[in-house]
């Protein structure tokens, strides 16, 4: 193989994980593996490890596919997102559709391959992924639609282990822990689409920060993470969890109250909504999971 077919061919890889953001795995994938852990009461198989990875890559890969091949006339009038990969063609609509199925078959396949459980429930976070890049044209709820679609990471890696789903007994823990989820996804969602506010409401877009103001939209975003940071206690109160996860919580509350602070009414550039998007919440899925993790595996109280 030639020098130029291989830069080609490492170019177009980089292409395909720029355009379904896989650095945004990380919001998810924590989670899961704090369900699956929190689920063993300690550290799962290799093979679950890996099939767990595998499965929420291949999920969250569909999720941004499904959107951007949704959005992409939507993207392809705004300024902020007219060079995305679909409406600037640097990769096409063909291609697209490609990874979307190679990933969906990756998610199912490792689905499979966990258990009957885990197989069954498959299809329920796909529809929502499907369902969410529609709903912001008619109501800014899509913000905790698309919540449920991370909702299932803690829900996901949990039934992994256990192979069961009863949201009412043996898998109350993760559900709770899984509607806290949503609340955070919903909340950091909506400083995010802070950024096109005029765009939104020039086209009939429904973020709140369109339809409500950017003030009010915050309130919002800020009470939604509230209710995460509440929820996430009370899932590891009723686990059974006690003062040796104080200091990950504390340090979660610290990140939640940071990225309210940095993005005001007065101050939402692209810069502060960056910094609180991504590099403040994908440390709170983090700090959660090694929370749970060392108080399950070292039981220090």
């Amino acid at each position: 193989m030639s020098e130029k077919v291989k830069r080609e061919k490492t170019h177009r890889l980089k292409t395909y994980l720029e355009f379904v953001k896989i650095e945004h795995t990380l919001f998810a994938l924590p989670f899961a593996y704090a369900g699956a852990v929190l689920a063993a009461h300690g550290i799962p198989s290799l093979r679950l490890i890996v099939l767990i990875a595998t499965a929420f890559t291949g999920m969250r890969t569909a999720a941004m596919t499904l959107n951007r091949i949704i959005d992409r006339e939507i993207d392809a009038l705004n300024p902020r997102t007219a060079d995305r990969h679909l409406p600037s063609g640097k990769m096409s609509l063909k291609e697209a559709y490609s990874l979307l199925i190679l990933a969906l078959l990756i998610y199912f396949v490792s689905a499979y391959l966990i258990n009957e459980t885990a197989f069954i429930l498959s299809p329920i976070p796909v529809a929502i992924a499907w369902i969410y890049p529609y709903l912001k044209r008619y109501t800014c709820l899509s913000h905790f639609v698309l919540g449920f679609t991370l909702a299932f990471a803690p829900i996901g890696g949990w039934v992994s282990v256990t192979n069961s789903f009863n949201p009412f007994g043996s898998e109350f823990v993760p559900c709770v822990m899984g509607i806290a989820v949503a609340f955070w996804v919903a909340g950091f969602d909506i400083i995010y689409a802070l950024q096109d506010v005029e765009f939104d409401r020039s086209h009939g877009l429904y973020s709140a920060g369109a339809r409500f103001g950017v003030k009010k939209a915050l309130i919002v975003s800020c009470l939604c993470h509230v209710a995460f940071f509440v929820l996430l206690c009370y899932s590891l109160w009723i686990y059974g969890l006690n003062w040796g996860a104080i200091p990950g919580l504390a340090v979660i509350a610290f990140l939640l109250v940071y990225q309210h602070l940095i993005v005001t009414p007065k101050k939402f550039d692209e810069k502060r909504v960056q910094i609180a998007f991504f590099k403040a919440n994908a440390a709170v899925s983090s700090i959660f999971f090694l929370t749970s993790a060392g108080v399950v595996l070292f039981g220090y109280w």
